[in-house]
């Protein structure tokens, strides 16, 4: 069981919470060991929208598997708001010293740089504030322009429904893409994944329809694309025709369903290569028979 702790902060963002309290929760629903927690330094607190929150004030026993989320809160500038007290700052860089995960949601990063969390790492928040983090935190590497950051468990998102993003990231590292799919798929959003990875990745930009029969395929691609994946035992899975299933993929997707699993490898390909791999390594680890489809996909 992975324990959640959202901490909150007097006007923090509903949906810098909710957005990824609802990722965890429906993970759970699926059969992945979420259990969320939400503490703060007082009962009752204030939020953005108006809609009060309780919280806990007392923290649960956390352990390296653990993850800490602060949602962002209303702040036109990070100086003078969102403040947290010395002993929670403390407990922050302690749960991560041990081992554990910290997350953040916009203006909740400026939370881990006071925590002493952010020096030497890359980090993101809202574009309004990325200025003001950098300036606050000099030591920090202040990544414009994405959706969220990964660093040496140190997670940080650019706002609002970017926190959405971050939480099926986490997820996708846990429980494998298929899970994240499903969980977004579950959830009815446009998921797109982002830090070391592409913004957009193919693995969850083409789930943008309503098709279940194809959404069933896709999770079929994603848990097995490095296998040879037969179109007649992908479509009977889908309780189709082969000739309908690629009617109906191509339609969803904008791609047959061999284009979405090439994809797929030459997304993995591209990852293993990034990290020192050869191409002729990466294509066998993708499940190509030798390198030259995979320079012809890297080469479109």
């Amino acid at each position: 069981m992975t324990e959640v702790v959202f901490l909150l902060v007097p006007q923090l963002h509903l949906l810098d919470l909710a957005g990824p309290a609802q990722v965890f929760s429906t993970a759970a629903d699926h059969g992945h060991g979420y259990r969320l927690h939400f503490v703060a330094e007082q009962e009752d607190v204030p939020t953005a929208q108006g809609l009060p929150v309780r919280a806990r004030l007392d923290w649960p026993t956390l352990g390296p598997d653990d993850l800490v989320v602060v949602p962002g809160w209303r702040s036109p500038r990070l100086r003078a708001n969102g403040h947290l007290g010395a002993a929670t700052l403390a407990r922050l860089a302690e749960h991560h010293a041990r081992g554990g995960t910290v997350a953040s949601v916009c203006a909740g990063a400026d939370a881990l740089g006071r925590a002493g969390l952010l020096a030497g790492r890359r980090c993101t928040t809202h574009h309004d504030l990325q200025d003001e983090l950098a300036a606050r935190y000099p030591a920090a590497r202040v990544v414009r322009d994405v959706l969220y950051t990964v660093d040496d468990r140190v997670v940080t998102s650019a706002g609002i429904a970017s926190g959405i993003d971050l939480a099926l990231h986490l997820v996708a590292m846990r429980h494998g893409p298929a899970a994240a799919a499903r969980t977004a798929r579950a959830m009815v959003v446009y998921a797109r994944r982002n830090g070391d990875e592409q913004q957009a990745s193919a693995m969850l930009r083409h789930r943008a329809h309503l098709s279940d029969a194809v959404h069933r395929v896709q999770d079929e691609i994603d848990a097995r694309f490095t296998e040879r994946l037969p179109l007649p035992a992908l479509a009977a899975s889908a309780g189709v025709s082969p000739r309908t299933l690629t009617r109906l993929f191509t339609a969803a997707t904008q791609l047959t369903p061999l284009r979405y699993q090439q994809e797929l490898r030459r997304e993995r390909a591209e990852h293993l290569i990034g990290h020192g791999s050869t191409v002729e390594a990466a294509a066998r680890a993708v499940g190509f028979e030798d390198a030259r489809m995979l320079r012809r996909l890297r080469a479109t």
